[in-house]
């Protein structure tokens, strides 16, 4: 899956460094919406089994977590995961986040194009959902990008660290082959 200079892949072992370097980087940007992704990444040991677990999860088809790779400088720039996968249903969520110096272009975009083809093309899926703050523009942005609709807001979906719930908004894709 490439864009120009960037691949999404799934993570390898080899990757532990960066994964948590790119945590680092972007903790004060990661800490609201994926606070148990940081705390899993919060030490090198850490994010070693974090890739494990991940890589594991992919064997078991319970969640795809892969990594979007600047391949100009080999780091890693950004997650993609889609998680809460139900198969009764066939149905799955989207997670992403891009660290901030890579933010408004398109990658995140890109990374999403990349993952609904494989996801309705691979592993069979009929729906895919990104439950997003309406605060969270660039998420949104993301969602509308890739024809994903708008359904209805979530009441008390989410609720952050040591805060209040908060109302997200649902947007819905389907494969209509």
């Amino acid at each position: 899956m490439k864009f120009e200079n960037y691949i999404v892949y799934k993570l390898q072992p080899i990757d532990s460094n960066q994964l948590y370097q790119f945590m680092l980087d972007n903790k004060e940007r990661l800490k609201l919406f994926f606070p148990v992704t940081l705390e899993m990444n919060s030490s090198l040991e850490k994010t070693q089994a974090y890739i494990s677990i991940k890589n594991k999860e992919i064997e078991e088809k319970t969640n795809f977590t892969f990594a979007i790779r600047d391949k100009n400088n080999q780091q890693i720039i950004g997650l993609i995961i889609i998680k809460k996968l139900d198969w009764d249903k066939n149905q799955g969520e989207f997670a992403y986040c891009i660290g901030s110096e890579y933010e408004g272009n398109g990658l995140t975009s890109f990374a999403v194009k990349e993952m609904t083809n494989f996801a309705f093309e691979y592993l069979g899926l009929k729906t895919l959902q990104i439950i997003a703050h309406k605060s969270n523009l660039g998420s949104v942005k993301v969602a509308e990008n890739n024809g994903f609709v708008w359904q209805k807001t979530l009441q008390n979906e989410f609720t952050p660290t040591n805060d209040e719930p908060l109302d997200m908004e649902l947007y819905e894709l389907y494969n209509e082959k």
